[in-house]
């Protein structure tokens, strides 16, 4: 039976409807005979006298009706209320000829015998996919080892959800859990329903393996309540998205995805000013640098949902241009998106560029930014962070552009790397333009720590060393960031620019900071595993401490002093802070191209750590080709040249 119903599952749409379509032509009149038995109390009955070879003729109606209607158009795996529709539009009109054959006395006919038959009909055709559909699954259930999983939110996307997985070979759901009054003890779509607060006492009960999370309209701190309540527990968590990114608002299998970062995080986003967002945008000209990169990109996404006049994109790799060019073209609509090849360090083109097509907004996103790369080469850091944003607002201010805004980093404040002190002499280089006299242009800068989905994120590293089993690397116990989803990011630089008067420097609130080494344990749990560590030797994935890399930091800082002020919005502070004059900005620039020419990496973290307040310069990396025969800073007594280094990768 096993082994013929596989085969059957196995066979041809086209084969398997031929198949339902013989089986009821030869049930159905059997089903009239009985409904004639039924009714006479009889079981020799003669049934329509009058009609030679009546089992092909109500064969024949039946199927017919059923054809007609859609009943065998419909996939039986997945039994949804149109086919319920369809049957009920199919035995409806069998029993409305039936009657009217009665009624008209045209054959000998029991006019009750038609609704006996419509009900038996009905009865055959529902009862029969039903249980086809149940012993397949039931079988391929078997072989393929199904999954047991609990939904948690028996809302509309609950059940929506439970619908697809019933539709699925790899999911036997089993239970809803759910934290509204009145729904514990009920039962939806044939599943009880229990209490959220009951889930540490039910999950082994109840044998699961993984629980999705249907809350897709919940606010991200009630989303991180739920997670917070599953997370203990052995059981993989994953969940849908929010409504807005749910294709026609309709849940599918395919939407399901592990938990969003930004959910065990837990902050809700404030909802952003239309004033501000349009202020620097709407009607106007609008040039991105950087545009291909992970913040470059939201950013256009952002600028163009407020209708600019003209987007241009500016970006020094040809493959991210294009994918970025190609991706904003969709979307478009009727702004002109311009994509242009080429370095913030061209001045003289950046300038042409810019009055040409009458920019009026930079949002300069353009920066070298993973810290151990700077380290290694920290000339192509200072060229293209600190030359790079020079150049190109001063390409902005003889273009006559309107507002000039830098993507900062947290790591300018203090910083123990160049790739951070680089980021802090871009914005040294604004502050000194925005204090000359007579300046049009309006400098600003947004200073923010990391993001979550950025390139080099840590999050997708996790996931990826999750799924091979391990380990997963975090660089030490201490280590604490901040974090921002690049949406929110994006939205808080264009609002912050357009509260800017010139030279502000703009802190974004980032929430409370993390400890990685807590989020890759969280990440851990919620993966249906366990963190490996001395008291749990048998745990599934062991977390390896790399130590510092080169440069970075345990933890971040938003602030240089406590000079701060709040602003109009409550996740953006105003900083005051030192700068200088752009006569000695511009001097110490010449001084530090001359430092590049000769590669001087010790006179360049010397300089650095003399201009850049804060500045801890690590003295033990040198860049990838600082002479063997350079010697060290008598007050830098840990110099160690790269070529002498052990393990030099060069070699």
């Amino acid at each position: 039976m096993q082994t013929l119903l596989l085969q059957l599952s196995a066979l041809p749409r086209r084969a398997k409807q031929l198949v339902l379509l013989a089986a009821d032509l030869v049930v159905l009149p059997g089903l009239f005979w009985l409904a004639h038995a039924m009714r006479l109390d009889n079981f020799s009955p003669d049934v329509l006298p009058q009609v030679p070879s009546w089992p092909l003729w109500i064969g024949l109606l039946g199927v017919g009706a059923l054809a007609l209607s859609g009943v065998y158009r419909a996939v039986v795996r997945a039994f949804d209320e149109k086919l319920l529709h369809d049957l009920i539009m199919a035995v409806s009109a069998v029993v409305a000829i039936l009657f009217a054959l009665a009624l008209a006395r045209m054959v000998f006919l029991p006019r009750t015998v038609p609704f006996m038959f419509g009900f038996f009909m009905f009865l055959w055709v529902w009862l029969s996919r039903s249980g086809i559909r149940w012993m397949v699954r039931k079988m391929v259930q078997h072989q393929s080892g199904v999954r047991r999983v609990a939904i948690y939110g028996a809302g509309a996307a609950g059940r929506q959800l439970l619908a697809a997985l019933r539709a699925s070979n790899e999911y036997h759901a089993v239970a809803f859990f759910d934290d509204a009054l009145g729904m514990s003890g009920t039962t939806v779509l044939g599943l009880r329903v229990y209490a959220g607060k009951d889930f540490g006492r039910l999950h082994q009960q109840l044998l699961l393996d993984e629980v999705l999370i249907a809350l897709p309209s919940a606010s991200r701190s009630r989303r991180s309540e739920v997670i917070n309540r599953l997370e203990p527990y052995k059981v993989h968590v994953r969940s849908l998205p929010g409504f807005t990114q749910l294709v026609g608002g309709e849940v599918s299998i395919s939407d399901i995805r592990d938990v969003d970062i930004v959910d065990l995080l837990g902050r809700d986003a404030v909802p952003p000013s239309a004033e501000l967002l349009q202020k620097d945008i709407a009607g106007k000209c609008v040039l991105v640098t950087g545009a291909g990169g992970s913040i470059g990109a939201e950013l256009c996404r952002q600028v163009l949902k407020h209708n600019p006049s003209r987007l241009l994109l500016w970006e020094l790799s040809e493959f991210a241009l294009y994918a970025v060019d190609q991706e904003l073209k969709v979307v478009a609509g009727n702004v002109q998106v311009i994509p242009v090849l080429g370095s913030v360090l061209h001045e003289e083109r950046m300038a042409s560029v810019m009055s040409h097509y009458g920019v009026s907004t930079v949002y300069h996103a353009a920066a070298y930014k993973h810290v151990p790369l700077v380290e290694w080469n920290p000339f192509e850091g200072i060229m293209n962070n600190a030359f790079g944003t020079l150049r190109a607002a001063k390409a902005a201010v003889r273009a006559g552009v309107s507002t000039f805004v830098l993507i900062s980093t947290d790591k300018a404040v203090r910083p123990t790397n160049v790739m951070g002190a680089s980021k802090r002499l871009a914005e040294l280089a604004l502050q000194a333009l925005a204090a000359e006299p007579d300046m049009k242009t309006r400098f600003c800068m947004v200073r923010f720590g990391n993001v979550l989905g950025s390139s080099g994120s840590v999050v997708p590293l996790f996931r990826a060393q999750i799924a091979k089993g391990g380990p997963v690397t975090v660089t030490h116990p201490e280590v604490t960031r901040y974090f921002m989803t690049i949406p929110e990011a994006s939205q808080l630089v264009i609002q912050a620019g357009a509260m800017g008067a010139g030279g502000d420097v703009f802190v974004l609130d980032m929430g409370e900071s993390v400890r990685i080494v807590d989020l890759a344990r969280k990440m851990i749990r919620l993966s249906g595993m366990t963190v490996r560590e001395p008291g749990e030797p048998d745990g599934d994935i062991e977390i390896a401490y790399s130590g510092l890399r080169p440069g970075e930091k345990l933890y971040e800082e938003l602030l240089i002093g406590s000079n701060v002020s709040g602003t109009s919005h409550p996740r953006i502070m105003r900083a005051m802070e030192n700068h200088l004059p752009l006569p000695e900005y511009e001097d110490l620039m010449l001084s530090l191209r001359e430092m590049a020419r000769a590669y001087d990496v010790v006179s360049l973290k010397a300089t650095l750590a003399r201009v850049v307040e804060g500045y801890s310069p690590d003295m033990t990396v040198m860049g990838l080709i600082t002479p063997i025969d350079v010697t060290p800073d008598p007050d830098a007594p840990n110099v160690v040249p790269f070529a002498r280094r052990e393990g030099n990768p060069a070699q």
